[in-house]
């Protein structure tokens, strides 16, 4: 096993913090995911493909973008695609494993991108680590071009409610002797709390459209522990 760190962010969301926490966990973040959610995250990962629905010649923000996972699968169905993280680790991670790609270091409160960029502006399990969730859906918005979409994959609630008491009790237990294979466990600490903590699908819904996304909707995966909300640009 290679070198431990400890270092985690707090519900404040600090970009700083946010960053050299997803740094110490780089190396191993696509293994913990696939443990985490028992290889669930593999078929989230195509139902947000279908949603997003790259054709050639895209061109796509893949926000968060970590290791590039996601990315892979924009480029290889003909999108130009962007992916983008505020973590220089995860970054390195990425160019290692997808040298095809064009990484870019970015925040999602200030993305270094023009007005009217992208057709498409995805992001997954990213936007509960944002300090300002209304401000990134704005700044969201602000690149994506007239007509284009937002798609979002995020953690959210299960829709049954004696469902969702069994899952709050079983995360806060079950998943952090798996963070234990992390080379941060101190990470997956915030993450289950970030879990937790983070918005019903509604609330989510209703931040959108206050942030000037129209036709907000989303579809609720595996009983609403992952929900998929799309918005279109006007």
């Amino acid at each position: 096993m290679g070198p431990v760190f400890e270092s985690r962010a707090t519900l404040a969301k600090r970009r700083n913090d946010v960053a050299q926490m997803f740094d110490g966990v780089a190396q191993r973040y696509d293994l913990l995911n696939d443990l985490m959610t028992f290889g669930l995250q593999r078929q989230w990962r195509r139902d947000t493909v279908e949603a997003v629905n790259p054709k050639p010649g895209d061109v796509i923000l893949d926000l968060a973008g970590g290791t590039g996972t996601s990315a892979a699968t924009f480029a290889e169905l003909g999108a130009e695609v962007f992916p983008t993280d505020l973590s220089m680790g995860m970054l390195r991670v990425g160019q290692q494993r997808q040298p095809q790609l064009q990484f870019v270091a970015g925040d999602a409160l200030q993305l270094p991108y023009a007005d009217n960029t992208f057709d498409t502006v995805t992001i997954s399990y990213g936007l509960r680590n944002v300090e300002d969730t209304l401000a990134a859906l704005q700044e969201m918005l602000r690149v994506t071009r007239p007509g284009g979409q937002v798609v979002i994959c995020e953690m959210s609630h299960p829709t049954n409610r004696a469902f969702e008491f069994v899952y709050d009790q079983w995360i806060p237990r079950a998943l952090p002797a798996l963070s234990r294979f992390s080379s941060n466990p101190a990470a997956y600490e915030y993450l289950f709390e970030s879990v937790l903590t983070w918005k019903r699908q509604e609330e989510l819904a209703d931040l959108m459209a206050k942030a000037g996304w129209q036709a907000v909707g989303w579809r609720n995966l595996s009983q609403g522990i992952i929900a998929l909300h799309r918005g279109w640009k006007a």
